[in-house]
This record gives C-alpha cells, structure tokens and sequence, in this order.
C-alpha cells in the first residue's frame, strides 16, 4: 500500500511540504530574495517587524471585512439563486446554465472587465447610474476609499455565488418530497417549510463550502490585486498582498514568510473550529 502511494506522497512532498517547511524556517531568518548574502537566524524579529507595521492591523481589518463580507453575499445569493431554479419553471435549463456562466469566467478576465465597466470616466455602469438620474455624476467605485472594498466584495460575490448555487441545488434535490408533503400536512407554510425541512438538510454542505470559501477567500490574492492593488491609500490592503509587498517589492522574504506563517496559523485555526463542529454534526446525525 505504501509502495502505491509513494508516488502521491512523494508529489505532495515536494508541492506543499518542502514550501511550507521553508515558509516556516525563512519566518526566523534574515533572508532576502536578491541578495542572497543576507541571512542569520533572527528569532522574532521578522514578527516584530511585520505586527509593528502601520499597515499590519488595518490589513488585517480589511482582511476580515472582506472575508466575512464576500462569504455571507455568496451564501445569501448562492442559496436564493438555488431556491429559484429549483422551482419548476420554462426554461429552466437556460436559467441554470446563465447562472453558472459567471464562475466559469478566469478571475482575472473578471477583475479587468469589471474595472471597465465601473470606470468612472468610460465604463457602462456609471453611465446608466448618470443616464437615468440616479447620481448626479459618476462615482469612482475603485478610487474612492469609501466604495472600495464594498465594490470589490460585489464583485467577488458576483463570480463566486454560483459555486455555492450549484452545491445547494444538488443538495436541494436530493431531499425527498415525502419531508415537505408531511410538513405541509401539518399546516406549515412556505417559509415554515424552508426552515424546518430545507434549511437542516443543507446543514452540512453548508458548512463545506463556507469553510472552503472562508479559507479560498481569505488568502485570495488576484482579485483585488488586478482591481485595486490594495487601493487607494491601503483601503483594500489584505495579507495577501502585504505578503506580496514585503517579497517582490520590498525582497524581505524574511517578513514576508513571517507574515505568511501568521496567516497560516490564523487559517488552521479557522480548520480546528470545522473539524470540532463537524464531528459534532456528524455524532448529532449518527445519534
């Protein structure tokens, strides 16, 4: 058996153990990615110098913000979306597909057609908000502090929403009808119905996704790098692209694999709490 997996093992090795080991050892070095002079052990002193930076808590705040933010939209639109196209209707099927054409869509292509679309000076959707009254002129949704971070969330939501349409749609259609049949029986309404049939049976591809999506989320880098580069003045900066900052701008690998090693312990935190909540659900399904 371990001769069959050796190959496998061998793979994640070198994918994941060797760049986290070293992740983890560059965390307590003087290291520096263009000169290679530079080293030492330091302690905590690359810790010391990433928690002391100005940006470290406010990238941490908007780490959060767009984290809880962008999961919660997915969550609410992704189950209102699966509630609909589980109703029987015409062309059901073109909605389905219309639905998921948006995760389909390279994160990338989708950062830069949205930050078109919202330019303030050409793009379509401050064109329509001018057009019809609405404002009175254009909005700079990615270059005001104001609507940054609340515009790149929607856009997130946007493209992500689908992944959870398609896990509740699944989950939706595999409840038996007999469930609603017998609540309906017992006089519940509609919105009864949803709470104390649909809602429990989604209970545990719930909470999958939102774990993955917690974890995907957090640690997203490409998205708001392509729209904001965590602009303007820091008003989208998350970890990630503090991360970036510190290695490919700044070259302190030290800090930057610091930092990283903090985000890491942050991230496993965050699977400790999934893995005790599931075994919990799972004992309560069991028992």
């Amino acid at each position: 058996m371990i001769l069959a997996l050796s190959p496998a093992l061998l793979f994640l090795a070198v994918l994941i153990g060797y760049p986290l080991v070293t992740v983890l050892t560059d965390a307590f070095q003087d290291a520096h990615l263009v000169n290679p002079g530079v080293g030492g052990f330091v302690g905590l002193d690359n810790f010391h110098k990433v928690v002391s930076d100005p940006h470290f808590f406010p990238a941490v705040s908007n780490t959060l913000v767009w984290t809880i933010g962008s999961v919660i939209g997915e969550f609410v639109v992704g189950l209102s979306a699966a509630l609909l196209l589980n109703r029987k209707m015409r062309g059901q099927g073109l909605f389905r597909v219309a639905t998921f054409i948006p995760w389909l869509v390279p994160i990338v292509v989708a950062g830069m057609t949205w930050e078109w679309m919202l330019n303030p000076d050409f793009g379509i959707i401050n064109s329509l908000l001018t057009s019809t009254g609405l404002v009175d002129s254009p909005i700079n949704f990615l270059g005001d502090k104001e609507w940054a971070m609340s515009t790149v969330i929607f856009v997130n939501v946007w493209r992500s929403f689908p992944y959870y349409t398609i896990s509740f749609l699944a989950a939706m259609q595999a409840i038996p009808d007999e469930l609603f049949e017998a609540a309906a029986l017992d006089g519940a309404n509609a919105w009864r119905r949803f709470w104390s049939v649909t809602m429990p049976q989604l209970r545990s591809v719930s909470l999958i996704i939102v774990f993955i999506h917690l974890i995907w989320t957090a640690v997203n880098f490409d998205f708001i790098w392509v729209m904001t580069q965590g602009g303007p003045n820091y008003a989208t900066m998350t970890l990630p692209i503090l991360i970036y900052r510190y290695s490919l701008q700044q070259f302190d690998v030290g800090a930057a694999s610091a930092l990283s090693t903090i985000m890491f312990l942050g991230t496993s935190l965050i699977f400790v709490v999934y893995y005790r909540y599931r075994r919990r659900l799972s004992d309560e399904i069991v028992g």
